[in-house]
């Protein structure tokens, strides 16, 4: 072997090149599977994302089954004479679709001009575009530049309308390549028109409108037909960002993007440079500001348009849709209401309720408070109006939260929050409305019809839709408005009572004891069911609803009349409550009842008898055209005799000719009404009709405070003549026509039977009847009775002073009514026949007997001298008496020739005033309420 030098360095020299060999070798390998795995990867890569791919586009929607037409429209309310009178909206809906046909040509290329210049070339998606807006944010690092067309727009707009909550990137992406397929796949099915038109009709332009009808009316008050050039290039260049180029709120930057728009149009030959020029010479946001001065705002809906929206949605549910169906229909389905409102009346209603002279002269202000602060350590405290209420009552216990004026109001706001908000807190929120007081609700119903043509549900501001409706969410205290519907109406109608049933009017109690008490602090004695209605008589209502049972006074108000808010039997607390009770027919009720429920109860009355369910709207018509609720029928049930229906307007004619509500009598047409006042006069009413309408009208405090004055307790009175007056102006005069089945007879009045000639000569009247209900009997009050003149007791035989005059006898009540008569429950003028006049045997006797006789004469001469105002001295020779003791004066009783004659009806003159103070009346205790 060589081991010499030369021999090593070759041996070197050899590992060294065999060593290299194989490295080049391995690295050649291992770069060979480097970029196969790296070509792995980007297969695995390309793979994954065409799998993510055709994953993102099989999830897309079903293009068969995608809807790109907007689905969110306005609602439109209309009144009886087919006028706009609200608009319904809710976010997303505030939308008039229009057909291509009504777009101008310049508005359609304004929006292809600045949104899409080559829709009508592309295929759903601009390359072009996409390159560009890819290449902007390369170079610039800004994603501003849109690439999306029409198309896509279309469809993000009525397909992805989630699009505004995607909050990654992944997302963004993921809808992007849905969007842009179905944009590819909709051209396929859709023309570029049809595409086009569902885009304007879809899109956000701002001041909530949605499409261009509602942008063109919100902007220039007019219809998207009359838009000019200008005005044109001015709702096109809102669609980018509508907040920022609002034309309102930002003309100037909306006036720098309608020149965008123009100038689009002209390079891509849309219009000439003439029409250019003209276009960019005019000054559209003039008008535009007009317009936006001029527009009102119609967020705030009318009492009436908040009642009907409680009633469609109600209906829509009893139709067969959800509560979630309902609400979405009503405020995003583009449905046309047509209400029942009638324009004129509803008008003077307003006028005579927006009238604050109209009202008392020492309106005061109901507080509604509510305060939130935080405290230095992050806690919220909330402070409402009954928390102020009691702060406030530690130091004077008739705080109440009602103040003489807003200052009043306001001040009081700020001592207390001086006082209990600490040093560490700071104020997060403070609301408070200031209501004015007495508050007041009105209904208007044509009883005919059903329908409601006026209503008012509150004076004052209306601050927002949908807020406390006086006239439908309410619950009040009906008091004597009451007596007619619970008593008298089932009394004539099934009990076989009459208006001529008389009903002695004496102390009486309730069941429980207590005294039932008239308004008027008295007795009037024996008196007609027609002087109950008309004088408003407490205790005549509650002893026939005694007689009639208060059952059936119940059941005739809950299945007749249809008031839904009685209770049969509740319990609460461990206490019964039920207004199956004497006091119902007095307006003692456990919760109250709703002005529009009584009004359609007398409107019953109105109507002959027949009660038809109050409507609000005669029909609902879809998007599309179709009637889905008709609500023209005026069907409704007979639930009272058309004959006792007329008896009981007969009687409600002298409340306002002669009773209670004389104040209500404008004339000029026939009138019947009932007063309704409640205890300690909380609660106002006037219930009454003509020919024409019913109307109904409350007053009262909000917090049931009293009413103390005279414009108070004669609020309902006055706004109800107001508005009824001027109603009625235009309208011929009407009377209440007498239906078949019911005549007339001459009565007694005191006994409600038949006249005995003589007896009954100073009570006499005539009277309606229901056929086949006039009495037979005679009267049973009045009779014949031998007194003597001297004493007034019953004569002897032998009394020289022997008359006969007419008393009365005071018939014997039911035994129902002998238990709880009270003292002195008789006001008969019989004279007892037991006692007998001095004349007897032992006074002739006597041997002065004809000296006394003469003295008892001059006596009895000398009485009807001074009652009659004549000079006693000028009288007979009272010696003439002494063979006749009588002669002197025929008649001694000639001055009043009839006792009774006075008093023939104790309710004729009906001019008592209504009560200044009537007692409390919770449900279980005493009903005292007033006319």
């Amino acid at each position: 072997m060589n081991y010499g030098k030369e021999g090593v360095r070759k041996q070197e020299s050899a590992l060294r090149n065999g060593t290299g060999r194989w490295g080049k070798k391995f690295g050649t390998i291992l770069f060979k599977v480097f970029l196969l795995a790296i070509l792995s990867v980007v297969i695995l890569l390309i793979s994954a994302g065409l799998g993510a791919f055709q994953g993102i586009i099989d999830s897309s929607p079903d293009i068969s089954n995608i809807d790109v037409t907007p689905s969110g429209f306005s609602t439109f309310v209309y009144d009886s004479e087919g006028n706009q009178i609200a608009k319904l909206v809710s976010t997303d809906s505030n939308r008039i679709p229009v057909t291509l046909d009504m777009v101008p040509k310049d508005l359609q290329n304004a929006f292809v001009a600045i949104e899409d210049a080559r829709f009508y070339d592309h295929n759903g998606i601009d390359i072009q575009g996409i390159i560009r807006a890819g290449y902007v944010a390369v170079t610039s690092g800004s994603f501003s530049e849109g690439a999306s067309t029409i198309t896509q727009q279309l469809i993000k707009n009525n397909v992805f309308t989630g699009w505004t909550e995607e909050d990654t990137l992944v997302a963004k992406f993921k809808r992007k390549i849905q969007e842009q397929y179905l944009a590819i796949q909709l051209e396929k099915t859709m023309s570029k028109e049809d595409i086009l038109l569902n885009y304007m009709n879809t899109i956000n332009l701002g001041q909530n409108t949605l499409g261009v009808q509602a942008a063109s009316l919100r902007y220039f008050n007019k219809s998207v037909s009359e838009l000019t050039l200008s005005e044109c290039a001015v709702i096109a260049g809102i669609t980018q960002n509508p907040s920022k180029f609002n034309p309102i709120t930002h003309p100037d930057k909306n006036a720098e993007r309608r020149e965008k728009v123009l100038g689009n149009m002209l390079d891509f030959g849309f219009i000439t440079q003439t029409q250019y020029d003209e276009a960019m010479a005019d000054d559209p946001y003039s008008r535009i500001q007009v317009v936006d001065s001029e527009t009102e705002d119609n967020t705030v809906n009318s009492y009436f348009v908040d009642a009907l929206t409680d009633v469609v949605l109600d209906d829509l549910v009893e139709a067969g849709y959800t509560e979630t169906q309902a609400y979405s229909l009503l405020y995003s389905g583009g449905l046309k209401i047509y209400s029942t409102m009638d324009p004129k009346i509803q008008g003077i209603c307003d006028e005579v309720f927006q009238d604050e002279s109209n009202f008392p002269s020492n309106t005061s202000y109901l507080l509604d408070y509510a305060l939130t602060t935080k405290n230095a350590a992050g806690e919220y405290i909330n402070y409402s109006d009954e928390m102020m209420e009691t702060y406030f009552k530690q130091s004077n216990k008739s705080f109440d939260l009602t103040f003489s004026s807003t200052e009043a109001a306001e001040e009081a706001i700020e001592q207390y929050k001086a006082e209990v908000v600490g040093e560490d807190e700071t104020i997060i929120d403070e609301k408070y409305t200031l209501t004015p007081q007495p508050q007041v609700s009105l209904t208007i119903e044509d009883q005919a019809t059903g329908y409601i043509v006026a209503m008012e549900g509150g004076r004052g501001t209306k601050t927002a839709s949908r807020t406390l409706n006086r006239a439908t969410d309410v619950k009040r205290q009906p008091g004597s408005a009451f007596k007619v519907l619970a008593a008298y109406a089932p009394a004539l109608d099934s009990a076989g009572y009459t208006l001529a049933t008389v009903i002695n009017d004496a102390p009486f109690n309730y069941s429980n004891g207590t005294p039932v008490r008239n308004w008027y602090n008295s007795y009037r004695g024996l008196s007609t069911l027609r002087s109950g209605i008309r004088d408003s008589m407490n205790v005549v209502t509650v002893k026939l609803m005694t007689l009639i049972t208060p059952q059936l006074g119940y059941d005739y108000l809950v299945n007749k009349f249809h008031i839904s808010t009685l209770v049969e039997r509740e319990e609460r607390n461990g206490k019964v409550y039920s207004d199956i009770q004497q006091t119902l027919c007095l307006g003692g009720i456990t919760y109250g009842v709703k002005n529009i429920e009584i009004n359609s109860a007398y409107a019953t009355i109105a109507n002959g008898g027949y009660y038809i369910k109050p409507k609000l709207y005669t029909k609902i018509v879809d998007h599309d055209g179709n009637v889905i609720i008709d609500n023209t029928s005026i069907e409704g049930e007979q639930v009272l005799k058309e004959t006792t229906a007329f008896l009981l307007t007969s009687a409600m004619q002298d409340v306002v000719t002669s009773g209670t509500g004389t104040a209500v009598n404008f004339g000029g047409t026939a009138i019947a009404a009932k007063t309704g006042t409640t205890s300690d006069e909380n609660d106002v009413w006037l219930c009454g009709f003509t020919n024409y309408y019913t109307a109904t009208c409350w007053a009262g405090y909000d917090n049931n405070e009293d009413l103390s004055t005279s414009e108070e307790t004669h609020l309902a009175k006055t706004l109800w003549r107001k508005v009824m007056s001027q109603i009625h102006e235009d309208l011929p005069s009407a009377s209440f026509s007498v239906p078949s089945g019911i005549t007339t007879a001459t009565v007694c009045k005191e006994s409600g039977l038949l006249p005995t000639s003589g007896l009954c000569d100073g009570s006499l009247g005539t009277e309606y009847f229901e056929n086949g209900t006039v009495p037979t009997e005679s009267c049973n009050v009045h009779i014949y009775q031998t007194i003597c003149n001297y004493s007034g007791l019953a004569a002897t035989d032998l009394c020289p002073f022997k008359v006969q005059q007419v008393v009365t006898v005071i018939p014997e009540e039911p035994d129902i009514l002998k238990q709880s008569a009270g003292s002195g429950a008789g006001s008969s003028t019989l004279v007892d026949p037991n006692v007998l006049c001095p004349h007897n045997e032992s006074f002739f006797a006597q041997p002065n007997a004809q000296e006394i006789l003469v003295q008892q004469n001059q006596e009895i001469i000398n009485r009807n001298a001074a009652a009659a105002g004549v000079d006693p001295n000028a009288a007979v020779d009272p010696n003439a008496a002494a063979t006749d003791p009588n002669a002197a004066a025929a008649d001694p009783n000639a001055a009043a020739a009839d006792p009774n004659a006075a008093a023939a009806d104790p309710n004729a003159a009906g001019t008592t005033p209504e009560p200044a103070t009537t007692e409390a009346t919770p449900p279980t205790d005493d009903q005292q309420n007033g006319g």
